[in-house]
């Protein structure tokens, strides 16, 4: 992915219309062969950092998605996502729990 790609890809996951960080995190989750290992980390910390602060449980559960599926490239370890530790599990929907969950155990 050409940095000016990757920039925008960032700039679009911190939108401030829920309904494009939710299409952003859609897309990411869709290209993973686009990105180099650093591009995949990167692009999981601030999924994860989203994550923490999203008010929106759809567009949360897009962002989690994509962070699982930037960990199955093998560049996405614990480290990368562990500011998701700063959530508080059991107020969230048990679907997203389970997202949480299979984060944090990765």
């Amino acid at each position: 992915m050409s940095p000016r790609d990757f920039i925008e890809t960032v700039r679009r996951v911190l939108d401030a219309q829920p309904l494009e960080r939710e299409r952003a995190a859609d897309e990411i989750a869709d290209c993973l062969s686009s990105y180099s290992a650093a591009q995949a980390s990167a692009l999981a910390t601030v999924l994860a950092a989203a994550a923490v602060t999203e008010k929106d449980y759809s567009v949360m559960e897009a962002e989690l998605h994509a962070i699982l599926e930037l960990m199955s490239t093998g560049h996405v370890v614990h480290i990368h996502v562990a500011q998701l530790q700063d959530l508080e599990i059991e107020g969230l929907p048990g679907e997203i729990q389970g997202y949480v969950r299979d984060l944090l155990e990765a």
